[in-house]
C-alpha cells in the first residue's frame, strides 16, 4: 500500500476556508494548523513537500510573521490562498513573488487547487531525486567525501590522538585553519581552548607581548599585567597560522617553549610552565626558508614532528558542490528569501573552475551570489563565473572551426587529385585563398 503524500495547510484566518480540502483531496495526508506557532511545531517533521497557507485578511502586521515562517522552510513548495485585492498591498505582493510557487484568491476553486498541489509535489520530488549536493551539518569542519578529503580526514584522526607538534602546509585559502580545528576537536584537548593566531596579521612590535603576555610596567602603557595567547590556550591548542612570518627572535622563543614547555612574559624573568599543543601552518616552503636563513632549522624540525598537507580545491573538484551547499546553509540568513539552491549550470561551472583562491574564493562567490541572485536558483552569472564559461565555449568552438576547415581543405585536394586550382573552385574560394589555407594548416601537395 502506498503511503499518503503529506500536505500541511496553515489557515491564519477567521473562517475554515481550507476545511473542505479533506473531502476534496482524500489521497493526501493533510495536517492543519491555525496559527504560526502550531505550524512551526508541525514543520519540525522533515517530510512535508507542499504547503498551503490561507490568510483571510491582509493586515500589514501579519506579513512579517508569514514571511519568516515561509523563509525558514523555503524547501517546501508553498501555495497561497488570499482574499481578492491582495495584490494591492506591496508587502503582500513581495511575499507572493519571493516565497510562493502559486497563489489563489477566494472563493477557492478546489479542482484547480488540487492540480496545483499535485504539480508542486511532483516538482518537489523531482528536485529531491535529482539533487546532486550532499548535506553537511552546520558544525562540520572538514567538508568533502572525495578521496583527497577522505585521506586528509583519516590522517587528522590519527594525528589528533598523538600529543605532538603538527605542521600543516597548503596553499592560501585551502583550509589549513579548518584542519587545525579538526585536529583539536578530535584530540583529548577538545574540551579546552583552541586559540588561533595569525602571525602575519599582528604588528611585529606587538606580537611578542601578544603571544607571551607582559608584566605591569614592562613598557609604556602597560598599566597592568596581561596573559598572552600561550597562557590563554593552557590545556588546549595554540594554532600559529603563517608561522613563516615570525621574526627570528620570536622563532627562538618558540623553540625554547617547545624544548622546555615554559615561557617568560615581557618584563619578567620568572618562567611559567604551560601545557599547550602547538599546531603551525604555512603556505610558504619552509625548507627553502631554512636554506636562505629566514627560518631556523632546529625550529623547523621541532615543528615538523607530524605534518599534514591540505590539498588545493582544484585537486578535489568532486567536493565543490558539497562545499557550496554547506556554505549556502551556513550563511542562509544572508540570502535572498526566494533562493532555494544552485542551478545545474552553476554546479557544472563551479566544478570546472580552477579556484585559484581555493575555499576562500568559493565562500566569497557563494555569499555574493546568495545576496545578488534574483531567481529561485543561483546561476552561473550570480557566481561571477560566466566569463570563464564563455571563454571555454569560444575556445571549444574555435578548435572545432579549425578542425573542420583543415578537413575541408584536405578533402577538396583529395577529390581534385591534388590539383589546387580545381580544389579551390570546388570549395568556392580563390586559388590564393586556397594556398593561404594550405599554409595555415601546414598542408603540402
Amino acid at each position: 500500500m502506498l503511503a499518503l503524500r503529506r500536505l500541511i495547510c496553515i489557515a491564519i484566518s477567521d473562517d475554515d476556508a481550507l476545511e473542505p480540502i479533506k473531502r476534496r483531496m482524500p489521497e493526501w495526508d493533510i495536517h492543519f494548523a491555525h496559527d504560526i506557532n502550531a505550524a512551526s511545531c508541525l514543520l519540525r517533521r522533515p517530510d512535508f513537500h507542499v504547503g498551503i497557507i490561507a490568510v483571510s485578511n491582509f493586515h500589514q502586521e501579519k506579513v512579517s510573521e508569514v514571511a519568516a515562517l515561509l523563509n525558514a522552510h523555503c524547501d517546501i513548495q508553498w501555495i497561497g490562498v488570499f482574499p481578492t485585492g491582495i495584490c494591492e498591498s506591496s508587502e503582500w505582493r513581495e511575499l507572493i513573488v519571493d516565497s510562493l510557487v502559486d497563489f489563489h484568491t477566494l472563493p477557492i476553486d478546489f479542482e484547480r487547487l488540487a492540480q496545483v498541489v499535485g504539480h508542486s509535489y511532483g516538482m518537489a520530488k523531482l528536485r529531491e531525486q535529482t539533487k546532486l549536493l550532499p548535506r553537511f551539518s552546520k558544525d562540520a569542519i572538514l567538508i568533502g567525501d572525495g578521496p583527497a578529503m577522505g585521506q586528509l580526514l583519516r590522517h587528522v584522526r590519527k594525528i589528533a590522538r598523538v600529543d605532538a607538534p603538527v605542521l600543516i602546509s597548503g596553499e592560501s585559502g585551502s583550509g589549513k585553519d579548518l584542519a587545525a580545528q579538526a585536529l583539536h576537536r578530535y584530540s583529548d584537548r577538545a574540551a579546552k581552548p583552541f586559540v588561533p593566531v595569525n602571525c602575519g596579521a599582528i604588528p611585529a612590535s606587538l606580537i611578542q607581548s601578544e603571544l607571551f603576555g607582559y608584566e605591569r610596567g614592562a613598557f609604556t602603557g602597560a598599566a597592568h599585567s596581561k596573559q598572552g595567547m600561550f597562557e590563554s590556550a593552557a590545556g588546549g591548542t595554540l594554532f600559529l597560522d603563517e608561522i613563516a612570518d615570525l621574526s627570528l627572535e620570536l622563532q627562538t622563543n618558540l623553540l625554547r617553549f617547545l624544548q622546555e614547555k615554559t615561557i617568560n612574559r615581557v618584563g619578567s624573568t620568572q618562567s611559567i610552565v604551560i601545557d599547550v599543543r602547538i599546531i603551525a601552518a604555512t603556505h610558504a616552503n619552509l625548507e627553502e626558508a631554512v636554506r636562505t636563513g629566514k627560518f631556523r632549522e632546529d625550529l623547523f624540525y621541532r615543528l615538523n614532528v607530524l605534518n599534514l598537507t591540505v590539498p588545493p580545491l582544484r585537486e578535489h573538484p568532486e567536493d565543490v558542490a558539497g562545499l557550496a551547499q554547506y556554505f549556502f546553509t551556513k550563511f542562509t540568513d544572508e540570502k535572498n528569501p526566494r533562493l532555494t539552491g544552485f542551478s545545474r549550470n552553476a554546479i557544472r561551472a563551479m566544478e570546472s573552475h580552477p579556484w585559484p583562491g581555493n575555499v576562500r574564493e568559493l565562500i566569497n562567490r557563494v555569499r555574493r551570489a546568495m545576496i545578488m541572485a534574483e531567481g529561485r536558483l543561483v546561476t552561473v552569472g550570480d557566481l561571477g563565473l560566466e566569463q570563464r564559461v564563455d571563454s571555454r565555449l569560444r575556445e571549444a568552438l574555435g578548435d572545432i572551426r579549425v578542425t573542420a576547415e583543415r578537413h575541408a581543405v584536405l578533402t577538396g585536394l583529395h577529390r581534385a587529385q591534388r590539383n589546387v586550382s580545381q580544389a579551390a573552385r570546388d570549395l568556392g574560394v580563390s586559388r590564393m585563398t586556397m594556398y593561404r589555407l594550405m599554409a595555415k594548416h601546414d598542408i603540402n601537395v
